[in-house]
């Protein structure tokens, strides 16, 4: 993992996926996976999907080795906990993705906007996807729902019909595949969000000063609040490290960054048209209209030389 979220610390602009290897037994044995993120909530740093997997027969064994839901472990537990489940690279396999800030505000922000919701659901349907692909043999899907549970798991049924899928709320706390893939992708988001290496001029090298303590990163924290309101440029905004599109850091942004007047051009773009309009005679020719040069003098083409 270390090596994965380097890379993303190098460039934390854009997404990252780690995986590890694929046990032997993985390819051959019918596996259950589970699906967690960790970081949905925050204004600040990546979302991190985190799957594990591991053969069916042996899931319970990720309960006796004490994994829970990320949420009620201490960081030391969660970091231990994961070390294990890496040391344990006979019969389980794991992989993350690190959605970046940015990824996120572009695809909420777009013009036909990509909603959170459907930002996790394409994460976990490429994890899904990313161990099949490397032919580990999933049988069984458990994930912690995103929205309506019935509703996703009817579109994730759709997408992979030879697997047996089971979305549910609590799915961390009640299946330990889910629990492991909780701990991956919390240990995942702590470690990108503890090496995050500013890329704006103004704050490079400033990390350690008082000015940089961002706290937890969730909206109501009075740290992050802090943070926010102090390293906010009244032109660009905020650092990459920001959720532009959080409301937190849009009211701070309406407040403290200069108003600018766009022209209204969305309007005229965003009109239908007809595609019965490219085949109908509107009754008007096809001549091209003369330069008012050429009108205002009265000059027409010469077709024959005297």
């Amino acid at each position: 993992m270390e090596e994965g979220l380097r890379s993303f610390s190098e460039r934390n602009n854009r997404n990252v996926t780690i995986v590890s290897k694929v046990p032997d037994v993985c390819r051959n044995e019918a596996c259950a996976l589970g699906i967690d993120e960790a970081g949905r909530g925050p204004v600040l740093g990546p979302m991190v999907y985190g799957i594990t997997y591991c053969p069916e027969s042996r899931a319970q064994e990720l309960k006796a080795i004490g994994c829970a839901d990320s949420k009620t472990l201490t960081e030391e537990q969660r970091e231990k906990l994961f070390e294990k489940l890496d040391s344990l690279s006979d019969f389980v396999g794991w992989a993350v993705e690190v959605i970046s800030p940015n990824s996120i505000c572009n695809s909420m922000f777009k013009r036909l906007k990509h909603s959170l919701n459907e930002v996790s659901h394409d994460s976990a349907i490429g994890l899904i996807r990313k161990a099949l692909s490397l032919e580990a043999n999933i049988t069984s899907v458990f994930v912690d729902t995103v929205g309506p549970p019935e509703k996703y798991q009817a579109k994730l049924s759709a997408l992979f019909p030879g697997i047996k899928i089971t979305v549910s709320k609590k799915a961390d706390s009640l299946f330990p595949v889910v629990s492991a893939a909780s701990i991956c992708a919390k240990v995942a988001r702590d470690k990108a969000l503890s090496s995050w290496q500013f890329r704006e001029s103004p704050f490079v090298g400033l990390k350690d000063s008082e000015d940089m303590k961002w706290g937890s990163g969730y909206p109501g924290d009075p740290t992050t609040k802090k943070f926010l309101a102090k390293n906010i440029d009244p032109v660009f905004g905020f650092p990459q490290l920001v959720r532009f599109s959080w409301s937190t850091s849009e009211q701070i942004l309406k407040t403290k960054g200069v108003s600018v007047e766009w022209e209204d051009t969305e309007e005229q773009e965003n009109q239908a048209v007809s595609v019965k309009k490219f085949f109908q005679n509107s009754g008007k020719t096809n001549t091209p209209r003369r330069h008012p040069y050429f009108a205002d003098r009265r000059l027409k083409p010469a077709t024959k030389l005297l």
